[in-house]
């Protein structure tokens, strides 16, 4: 043989979900990634795909998995690739060989002439060859080569190897789908366990979706019993040349994820016997997250017999299992590489100390007693007692080790392992240091909205000193013994004078509980700051009183007082301590007083007043004031009226007119006082005149259609007797308090009989 393309096509176990296959290694990007790949001799990285060979005689090229890969457990595998054959070739021989993908116990290392396809004499394993040359008529072909066994035929070209169900060879497929090209072919291989014959592989390849070939493969050679290998592609060129290239490698391999490769559990032997048993199944755990989703399936190693009853296996000495984990709901490769090592060395518990929260200073601490660290066998029992004696005897062992209260003791444990064996250990209680705490108060302003809430930092209590302490506050005893109703805004806590309690925690988890007594601090107002009462042109001084740490008014001055303040409404903000508090001081205009009513009887006046500060002041002039209300031998005419009330503001003024009429007419025609003539108030506001005789009969009634004028007669033209007659005479001054006026006096009429 001259030249032989083999691609050898190794597919590596595929663990996959129904169609979902987890890829594991691969030859993809731009440029081809490579990690976990070592090159050999020719091949090289080329942008997008792998270059196997160049198109010249006499080379070698290979890329093969840097770590072997052990396919024993598995029963489904695939691979995918896209590979180019093109060039030039030679003259005489065209484009030779082709190039192989393989899974060999024994790869290439170094050069392998052209007709074996870089696959070296004598390896064993899978190989899946693409040969274009034909060595027999020495033409071009496009073959596909199947072996499952060793390279061992004559010039190890497995294009001869002919071994009965380990090989195949395909048509020449030149006609339909050749190998020689510009363009990339897809290839997938599927292999699987034939379940009628668990060493055959069932192989089937694919190529841009054609199927070749779909049959089982027997191993044979060195390939029967063979347990891992490596993955790789490989191309050889002789006396005929081509470029071979590969790309978009995907080879899959999804095993059963294993956390824990080896397990070496305790086990130990009975004195007695010398023998022990153990629950393989235990450790399932320690291989896989939920062990319930895999069939476990354990052998002594070396057997390939499982155990019939791994949850009670005997043993004596030194023993080696191994553990095989299949996944039922997928095609996911087995993991055989789980072992449990079994080394029974003698059973000894170690004495343990454990350390309580003497918490709140109650004098006892309670302890999980199972926590102590006496052995680190798992699945052991332990039982506690308070003396050896007891512990001897099997009685008075304590109920509630999960929960145990009391001081500082020591206790006797018995811990037997899962495999019978017993020591004793004992158990030395104490407690941690007090947490000490220290009650304080807190004290904050109140609120302006609400004087009798402040807001509380309640961080800010100074209820320990221990650093690093973790603080939580509580509204009462009972919850803070408890952990409930947590105060969470313990930053801005908004309450009234009363009490809370935090729970001071140290590093070890112990609490003691401090009381905190919270002081809402009242309103401070000034005591000699008064309302004030002062005549409207008047000013006056607002005086806040000494005792304050700040002052600042509404007018913006910071002293104590403030002067020259008129009528109107005042703030004071007076600070004591870190408190403010707002007072508001009104100064009012005094009432005025008011004279309700002006009574003339002849020339004495009497005024009447209400309203403003009594005692009041009357006068006529403004500058002589008499506290009597009465002015007598009043001019008459219009005068005015002065008063003042006891503010002594300025005085009310108001103009009365006293009239000037005559006591006594004679109505006898000739024209000297024949009338009195009350015309002169006729500007006078709701005027009202009116004569009475001694019975208080109203004679007459003056108005304006007799023109305020009396003769001495009665309905019109009667005259009256001679006599005294009373007239009574009202009115409204002209004066914005419309001030009403009553004059009364008598009047004497002579008539002639």
């Amino acid at each position: 043989m001259k030249r032989k393309l083999l691609l050898y096509y190794l597919t590596i176990f595929l663990c996959f979900s129904g169609q979902l296959f987890s890829q594991t290694y691969q030859l993809t990007g731009n440029p081809v990634n490579t990690t976990g790949w070592d090159l050999v001799s020719n091949a090289a990285v080329d942008t997008d795909f792998i270059r196997l060979t160049t198109d010249n005689g006499n080379l070698y090229g290979a890329i093969k998995l840097a770590t072997p890969i052990t396919l024993s457990y598995c029963d489904k595998w695939k691979v995918e690739f896209d590979f180019r054959i093109d060039g030039n070739g030679t003259t005489q021989f065209g484009r030779g060989d082709g190039f192989t993908f393989w899974y060999l116990a024994n790869p290439p290392t170094g050069f392998v002439s052209g007709g074996g396809l870089g696959i070296p004499g004598n390896a064993s394993g899978l190989m899946v060859g693409f040969d274009i040359f034909n060595n027999t008529t020495e033409g071009q072909m496009s073959k596909v080569h199947v072996l499952y066994g060793t390279n061992n035929t004559a010039g190890n070209n497995i294009e001869y190897n002919t071994t009965p169900g380990s090989t195949f060879h395909s048509p020449d497929l030149n006609p339909t789908q050749p190998f020689v090209g510009p363009n990339y072919k897809h290839v997938e291989v599927n292999g699987e366990t034939d379940l009628t014959n668990p060493t055959n592989w069932i192989i089937k390849i694919k190529i841009d979706g054609v199927l070749i070939t779909d049959q089982s493969f027997a191993p044979s050679g060195a390939a029967i019993g063979m347990s891992q290998g490596y993955f790789g592609f490989s191309a050889a060129t002789g006396g005929a040349s081509a470029r071979h290239s590969i790309k978009n490698v995907k080879v899959f391999v999804d095993k059963v994820p294993i956390l824990n490769a080896t397990v070496t559990p305790f086990v130990c032997t009975n004195p007695a016997t010398g023998t022990g048993t153990v629950d393989l199944t235990s450790f399932n755990a320690q291989f896989v997250n939920n062990p319930a989703n895999y069939i476990f399936t354990y052998y002594v190693l070396g057997s390939s017999t499982p155990i019939v009853n791994p949850s009670n296996f005997p043993y004596s000495g030194n023993t080696t299992i191994k553990v095989v984990i299949k996944d039922p709901s997928s095609t996911l490769c087995d993991n055989g590489d789980g072992v449990i090592q079994l080394n029974p060395t003698p059973f000894a518990a170690t004495d343990a100390s454990l350390t309580g929260c003497n918490n709140n200073n109650a004098g006892t601490a309670t302890f999980d007693l199972t926590t102590a660290a006496l052995t680190t066998v798992p699945g052991c029992t332990m039982e506690f007692y308070n003396t050896m004696a007891d512990l001897n005897a099997g009685i008075n062992q304590i109920p509630n080790p999960t929960a145990y209260a009391t001081g500082p003791a020591i206790l006797f444990a018995k811990v037997t392992t899962p495999q019978g064996c017993v020591s004793v250990a004992k158990v030395t209680l104490s407690l941690n240091p007090v947490v000490v705490v220290t009650d304080t108060s807190l004290r904050s302003c109140f609120l302006e909205t609400n004087p009798s809430l402040g807001i509380f930092n309640l961080s800010n209590a100074p209820v320990t000193v221990l650093t690093g302490a973790i603080k939580k506050y509580y509204p009462s005893l009972a919850d803070a013994e408890n952990g409930t109703n947590e105060i969470l805004n313990f930053l801005s806590y908004t309450a009234p004078s009363g009490v809370i309690y935090v729970k001071v925690f140290n590093a070890q988890g112990c609490y003691s509980i401090a009381k905190v007594t919270l002081t809402v601090l009242s309103p401070v107002l000034s005591s000699i700051l008064k309302d004030k009462i002062i005549c409207i042109e008047d000013k006056t001084t607002l005086d806040a009183g000494p005792g304050f740490n700040g002052y600042e008014w509404s007018t913006g001055a910071t002293t104590q007082a403030i002067t020259n303040v008129g009528v109107g409404t005042y703030w004071v903000k007076l600070k004591t301590g870190d408190c403010i508090t707002l007072q508001t001081v009104k100064v009012y205009a005094s009432e005025q007083p008011v004279v309700t009513n002006i009574d003339i009887s002849g020339s004495t006046v009497t005024v009447f007043v209400n309203g403003g500060m009594p005692p009041y002041q009357y006068s006529m002039d403004n500058i002589q004031w008499q506290d009597s209300n009465i002015f007598t031998n009043v001019t008459r005419g219009e005068t005015k009226i002065y008063v003042k009330d006891s503010y002594d503001c300025e005085p009310i003024q108001i103009n009365i007119t006293v009239p000037n009429l005559i006591n006594v007419i004679t109505p006898n025609g000739d024209g000297v006082n024949d009338a009195i003539d009350y015309s002169a108030l006729s500007n006078k506001k709701n005027l009202e005149i009116g004569i009475f005789d001694r019975y208080g009969y109203k004679l007459f009634q003056a108005d304006k259609s007799n023109r305020y004028v009396w003769d001495g007669t009665t309905n019109g033209s009667k005259k009256v007797p001679t006599g005294n007659y009373w007239y009574s005479i009202s009115w409204n001054e002209n004066n914005s308090k419309n001030t009403p006026i009553k004059f009364s006096g008598w009047i004497m009429v002579k008539n002639r009989e």
